[in-house]
C-alpha cells in the first residue's frame, strides 16, 4: 500500500497547480457572476486542457487493458511527475495583467477544494484494497481533468457561507453609515467613464473637502462595503461611491446601501448590454441613482446623450444639465484640445457669464467628466477661482487616456476603456498627433448582438487615423480586421498577435523617431488567445 502514496503525491501536485489556474479564472471571472465563470469553461476548452491533460485521460483509458498493479502504479507516477515539473515550468514564466489574489473567500474555497479530495481520499486509504487500484485512479484521474468544475461545485458549496460573510460586513458597514451623521455621498454611475469621474470630482472637491473616492474600481456590494469599513473616517466629508451594474436593479441595491444625496450620470451606452439585455433596460438601470436621490439632493445628467434627456424622471431630485454640443446649466465652449492638454470656457447659464479653465487631461470625455465635477463643485460652494486652480492641478486618471514617455514612443494609454464611445475619443486624440500613429487593440466585449457590428466600424475609424494596426487575438479582433479591409486599409500594416507582451517589441521596430501608440483596451488573461 505504501507505493500507492508515490502517485498520489504527485496527483496532489498536479491538482494544486492545476487548482491556482482554475481560483484565478474564476476569479478574474467575478466569481462566476452572471455565470461567467461557467460561460468561459464552455468556450475556452483548449485553454483549459494542454496536450498532457489529454494524457490523464488516456493513461485511464488504457487501465481497462492493463492488470498488472505494478505498471499501473510506475506509469501513473512518471506521467504526474513529468506533467507536473511542465506545469510548474510553465506557470514561472507566465507574467499576468491580473495576479492572482489569495482573498479570504479564495481561502475558504481552497479549504472545501481541500475537504472534497482529502474525505474521499481517506476512505481509500482506510478501507484500501489493491484490488480497486483501477478504480481509484480512474477517479483520481477523471477528477484531475474535470479540476475547473470541481471549483465551480466549491464554489456551489461555499454559496451560504459567503451570502453570511456579506450580510456580516453589510450589517457592519451600515451601521458604520448611520454613525456619521455629517457625512453626504456622492453616487457615479453610467455605461463609460464611472471612475475617470470619480477620480477627476475627487481631485476638484479635495479643494474644499475631505474626500474618500471608492478605490480603484471597487464599484459592486463587496467594493464599497471594504471602501466603508476599511477606508471611511469620521473626517470623511464626501464619500463617492462609484456604482457599477451587470443588470436592472443592481445600482438601486447600491443606492439603498450608501444612499446618495448627489448623483452623476455620465453616459448610457451599450456597455453590458449581453447582461442587461436592452438600451431601455440599461437606460433605466443607470437612472435607479438618480431616482434614489432625495429631494435636497442634486443629479448631474449629460444634455448631450439623448437617452439622458428623453428619459421621464420619477423623482423630483434638483437636476443639474452640464452639455458640449447642446446649451445646459453649465456648458464647455470654445474647447482646444493639444498633446499637452485641453483648455475650454464653461458657460454658466445661472450667471449668464463664461469662465477660462485649462487642464492637463486629454479628449472630449475628459472635458465631460471636468464638466460634471465643476458643476457640482461650484453647487457645493466652491467658487470659480478655486475650481479653475485645481482643474489646472486634475492628474490623468491612469490607464485611461494617460500620456506616457517610452523612449521615442509617445503612448496613449488608453487600456482600461472598453466601449465605442472611448475608442472613438482616443482615436480623436491619437490624430491630432504628429507623428506615425500606431493602435494595440484587443477590440470592445460584453455588447451583446452589437459586438461584432461596433467592433467592425471601431476598424473604420482606425483606418482613418493609424498608420499601422496590431490586433490582439486573432478571433476576438476579426471584426476589426474586416473593417480596415472594407476600408482598403493595407493587409500589410495589420499585425495579429495572440498577446499583448508581443506588441511592444514589434513596436519598436515600426518606430521611426516620433511614435505615437494608442493602447485601446487592454483585455483580462482570461481574454487571452
Amino acid at each position: 500500500m505504501e507505493y500507492f502514496y508515490i502517485p498520489l503525491v504527485l496527483i496532489g501536485c498536479y491538482l494544486i497547480l492545476r487548482t491556482k489556474n482554475a481560483l484565478h479564472v474564476l476569479q478574474q471571472n467575478s466569481y462566476n457572476l452572471d455565470g461567467r465563470y461557467f460561460k468561459w469553461i464552455l468556450t475556452n476548452r483548449i485553454k483549459i486542457y494542454t496536450l498532457f491533460d489529454h494524457l490523464t485521460l488516456l493513461l485511464a483509458l488504457l487501465f481497462i487493458f492493463i492488470n498488472d498493479k505494478n505498471i499501473i502504479l510506475i506509469s501513473t507516477s512518471v506521467l504526474y511527475f513529468v506533467i507536473t515539473i511542465f506545469s510548474f515550468l510553465k506557470m514561472k514564466k507566465e507574467t499576468y495583467k491580473l495576479k492572482f489574489k489569495v482573498t479570504s473567500r479564495i481561502k475558504r474555497l481552497i479549504f472545501t477544494i481541500f475537504l472534497i479530495y482529502t474525505i474521499p481520499t481517506l476512505l481509500i486509504v482506510l478501507n484500501f484494497d489493491i484490488n480497486h487500484l483501477h478504480d481509484y485512479f480512474y477517479g483520481y484521474i477523471l477528477i484531475g481533468y474535470l479540476q475547473y468544475y470541481v471549483v465551480l461545485l466549491a464554489l456551489f458549496i461555499n454559496s451560504p457561507i459567503e451570502r453570511l460573510v456579506y450580510y456580516y460586513y453589510y450589517f457592519k458597514a451600515k451601521k458604520k453609515l448611520k454613525g456619521m451623521k455629517s457625512l453626504d455621498v456622492i453616487g457615479i454611475t453610467g455605461s463609460y467613464g464611472k471612475t475617470s469621474s470619480k477620480n477627476i470630482l475627487s481631485d476638484i472637491l479635495n479643494i474644499k473637502y475631505n474626500v474618500l473616492p471608492s478605490p480603484k474600481n471597487f464599484n459592486t456590494p463587496y467594493g464599497l462595503m471594504i471602501t466603508v469599513n476599511n477606508y471611511l473616517d469620521k473626517f470623511t466629508d464626501l464619500l463617492i461611491a462609484e456604482m457599477g451594474a451587470y443588470r436592472k436593479g443592481e445600482i438601486k441595491e447600491l443606492c439603498d446601501f450608501v444612499q446618495p444625496k448627489y448623483g452623476i450620470l455620465t453616459k448610457i451606452g451599450v456597455a453590458h448590454l449581453e447582461s442587461f439585455g436592452s438600451q431601455e433596460n440599461i437606460q433605466y438601470g443607470k437612472f435607479e441613482l438618480i431616482e434614489s436621490l432625495p429631494q435636497d439632493g442634486i443629479g448631474i445628467l449629460n444634455r448631450d446623450d439623448e437617452l439622458q434627456v428623453k428619459y421621464q424622471l420619477k423623482n423630483k431630485v434638483k437636476i443639474i444639465w452640464i452639455g458640449i454640443e447642446n446649451k445646459a446649466d453649465y456648458t464647455a465652449e470654445n474647447i482646444k484640445i493639444t498633446k499637452d492638454g485641453s483648455t475650454f470656457d464653461v458657460f454658466v447659464k445661472a450667471e449668464n457669464k463664461s469662465y477660462k479653465f485649462q487642464t492637463k487631461l486629454l479628449g472630449k470625455t475628459n472635458i465631460y467628466n471636468l464638466l460634471a465635477g465643476i458643476a457640482l463643485g461650484h453647487q457645493l460652494g466652491i467658487n470659480f477661482e478655486q475650481l479653475q486652480q485645481v482643474v489646472k492641478l486634475v492628474k490623468p486618471v491612469e490607464h485611461r487616456l494617460e500620456l506616457k514617455k517610452y523612449g521615442t514612443i509617445n503612448i496613449i494609454d488608453d487600456a482600461y476603456n472598453s466601449n465605442p464611445l472611448g475608442a472613438k475619443t482616443a482615436l480623436e486624440v491619437l490624430k491630432m498627433m504628429k507623428g506615425k500613429k500606431i493602435i494595440v487593440t484587443a477590440g470592445m466585449i460584453e455588447l451583446g448582438e452589437q459586438q461584432n457590428k461596433l467592433n467592425k466600424q471601431l476598424g473604420k475609424d482606425i483606418a482613418e487615423v493609424c498608420d499601422e494596426v496590431i490586433l490582439i487575438g486573432k478571433n476576438q479582433t476579426k471584426p476589426i480586421y474586416d473593417g480596415l479591409v472594407d476600408s482598403k486599409f493595407s493587409k500589410l500594416k495589420i499585425h495579429v498577435l495572440s498577446d499583448i507582451k508581443e506588441a511592444f517589441p514589434l513596436v519598436r521596430k515600426l518606430d521611426e523617431g516620433n511614435t505615437y501608440l494608442l493602447i485601446e483596451n487592454d483585455l483580462p488573461d482570461i481574454f487571452n488567445e
